[in-house]
């Protein structure tokens, strides 16, 4: 997994509405935290979208922005975005391509850890977590970044 002071790895994935998001264009606009988790809909994953999700207009007044990735399809995305009003994107990388690149992939390749890293402009890691299954060190770390 990637260290703090790391260079975040370079990435352009397909969001839940099908737009290109590419790292570089989202550190163009300010800091950016990245999620990386294991699954649209089930119970932890929901918790912690649902989180990020109702800070995300505190983030976005310090121009910190909130993307989340996981391998599940478009249409999964898209469906998860809509029933819990999450206002970010969500990126599906099927191939693990990204996910494995940030040191995530699950043991033996299966699944996603759960990850959160908050990349700054320069493209350099800040700060970063790990936690498989409690968000509450996810959430910890995003307060961290809104009382800077």
């Amino acid at each position: 997994m990637l260290n703090i002071g790391d260079t975040a790895p370079s990435f352009e994935l397909p969001d839940q509405v099908g737009n290109d998001v590419s790292l570089s264009a989202l550190i163009n606009s300010g800091a950016l935290v990245l999620y990386f988790y294991p699954a649209d809909f089930s119970p932890v994953c929901t918790a912690e979208a649902c989180a990020f999700r109702d800070v995300y207009d505190d983030l976005a007044k310090i121009e910190v922005q909130v993307v989340g990735i996981s391998p599940q399809s478009r249409e999964s995305h898209q469906r998860f975005a809509t029933r819990f009003s999450l206002p970010f994107p969500l990126l599906f990388d099927a191939s693990k391509r990204v996910i494995r690149v940030y040191g995530v992939d699950g043991p033996l390749g299966f699944g996603v850890r759960r990850a959160t890293f908050l990349i700054g402009r320069d493209g350099r890691i800040e700060n970063r977590v790990l936690s498989d299954f409690f968000v509450g060190s996810h959430i910890n770390m995003i307060k961290q970044v809104l009382d800077r």
